[in-house]
């Protein structure tokens, strides 16, 4: 049985909307069609009917006669055709069939011939009316040019009439005699009558076949939607690979389903940076984890004297900072990689920020027994911030430093080319195999080198990840070649910034 509710839901349905409206338009344009087709209909029959009354009016003036009769002591008409002409006869018949000859008073003249009276039966049912006579006839008297007067009257049965009115001079110069002239209506009336009731019947049928129509139309135009609505219910963490395939009909729904497709990669792409997170993570922390673990159970169950408590203290705080140490970075990174971090960017010099890094290592460098060289232009401004290029840079530098043998050198410049700055730091350490290269920006990713735990020298694996996405919220790129044996080169393009700004002063963050 056809609940309330199941009908509350259906007309509350895009479908049956979409229906409605198309309906609803489809029946506004029908009737609005009906109008006008009437009233243009209308318009014609009317035009007909004046062309009509003028042609007429035209014969009668050319067919009529008004003179002086001698035996009736008055003016009389007179037709003159013949007889034997039937087109002459038809034309003054048809004339005759609606007609009426008075004089400047109203009174209805008199045929010379037949001494009958010059009306139609017809307009003598319509009925004379004096007084409209004698208005007209005054102001056609007043006017300087002819003067027609079209009227509709009605007969006593309700027919409907267009009649045609004006002043006709008798001959030999003559007073004027009103003559009024006329031709029925009920043919166009009729004609008006059932275009209306044919309209009238087929709007139903084009209604019922104009919802049909709607209803099909708006539920094929709704499919890719409903496609798009369950495949919505079938995603999940899980399932985030599905696509929905476009119609390549390049229109809203196309652009719809793009867009739908769009949403699900970012949605992939943050369930993995949350997987990829939590992995990392229950990875990292179980190193330092276990090791503090491990030293305080050896001081809880082999220790004996204050030396190897402080020892498995000392070792167990060591790992504790480690660990400190990756949970800061990791947050850090998170917060960026998520749009949390805001950049505060403004203008500097980035050749005096590279070579006060530089001067920094220079000590680090000695110890190590590597030469640090920098070549740098004299001015080279940047819209930056500040905490997170001096961030990357330090990166780049540690790592030269740390992966580059004794006696080797780490080389640092700049060069300003068009709307860029390029920003190279170049080392002749142990190198990067190829292999390797596309991994070295994934967080945690320390190149294989001997044995499998981390080392100090390893550090974190987070650095170069920081790295990529500083270059990244810079609107930047970041390039790495490198050979096995011979060292590595990092290239770091950055947009130059626009001339005409201070040096220090802020500007938007993108």
């Amino acid at each position: 049985m056809f609940r309330h509710r199941d009908l509350r839901r259906l007309t509350r349905g895009l479908r049956f909307r979409l229906t409605a409206t198309y309906a609803l338009f489809f029946a506004v344009l029908l009737f609005a069609a009906a109008a006008i087709f009437r009233q243009r209909l209308e318009n014609v029959q009317a035009r007909q009917v004046e062309e009509t009354l003028d042609g007429d009016w035209k014969a009668l003036k050319g067919y009529l006669r008004i003179e002086w009769d001698q035996e009736l002591g008055k003016y009389a008409g007179s037709w003159y055709y013949s007889d034997e002409d039937p087109d002459e006869t038809t034309i003054v018949l048809d004339i005759k069939k609606v007609y009426v000859i008075t004089d400047l008073d109203g009174n209805i003249i008199q045929n010379a011939v037949t001494k009958e009276l010059e009306v139609s039966t017809i307009f003598d049912d319509i009925g004379v009316d004096r007084k409209e006579i004698q208005a007209q006839v005054k102001e056609a008297l007043a006017a300087r040019k002819p003067k027609i007067f079209l009227t509709e009257k009605r007969g006593s049965e309700g027919d409907r009439y267009e009649v045609r009115s004006g002043l006709v001079y008798a001959e030999k110069h003559g007073p004027p005699f009103y003559v009024a002239i006329g031709t029925p209506l009920a043919q166009n009336a009729k004609i008006l009558r059932e275009f209306t009731l044919v309209y009238v019947a087929i709007i139903p049928s084009a209604l019922l076949l104009g919802l049909f129509l709607g209803w099909f139309m708006a539920g094929r135009a709704l499919t890719p939607v409903l496609a798009v609505a369950q495949a919505a219910q079938r995603i999940s963490g899980s399932n985030l690979k599905l696509r929905i395939p476009t119609r390549q009909a390049g229109d809203e729904l196309d652009y719809l389903i793009l867009t739908f497709n769009r949403m699900i990669e970012r949605l992939e792409a943050s369930f993995q940076q949350m997987r990829q997170f939590s992995t990392d993570v229950s990875h990292e922390l179980r190193t330092p984890i276990t090791a503090i673990r491990g030293q305080l159970e050896v001081a809880l169950f082999t220790a004996k004297t204050t030396e190897q408590y402080r020892e498995a203290m000392f070792n167990a705080l060591q790992d504790i900072d480690r660990l400190s140490q990756i949970v800061r970075a990791l947050l850090l990174l998170s917060q960026a990689e998520s749009g949390q971090l805001v950049l505060q960017k403004s203008r500097l010099n980035l050749c005096e920020v590279v070579e006060d890094l530089v001067e920094q290592f220079q000590i680090p460098a000695e110890e190590a027994g590597i030469r640090l060289t920098a070549s740098l232009p004299r001015d080279c401004a940047v819209d930056v911030d500040r905490v997170q290029i001096e961030r990357m840079i330090t990166n780049l530098l540690s790592n030269a430093i740390k992966f580059t043998p004794k006696g080797g050198e780490v080389k640092m410049s700049i060069e300003r080319s068009g709307e860029s700055v390029a920003m190279v730091v170049e080392d002749t350490g142990r190198g990067i195999p190829t292999e390797y290269l596309p991994h070295i920006f994934d967080r945690f990713y320390r190149v294989p080198g001997s044995g499998t735990a981390p080392s100090p020298e390893q550090g974190l694996g987070l650095g170069l990840s920081f790295v990529s996405w500083i270059v990244r919220a810079h609107d930047g790129k970041v390039d790495v070649q490198s050979t096995p044996g011979k060292g590595t080169r990092f290239t770091i393009t950055l947009p130059s910034a626009d001339v005409g700004t201070v040096a220090g002063e802020p500007v938007a963050a993108s």
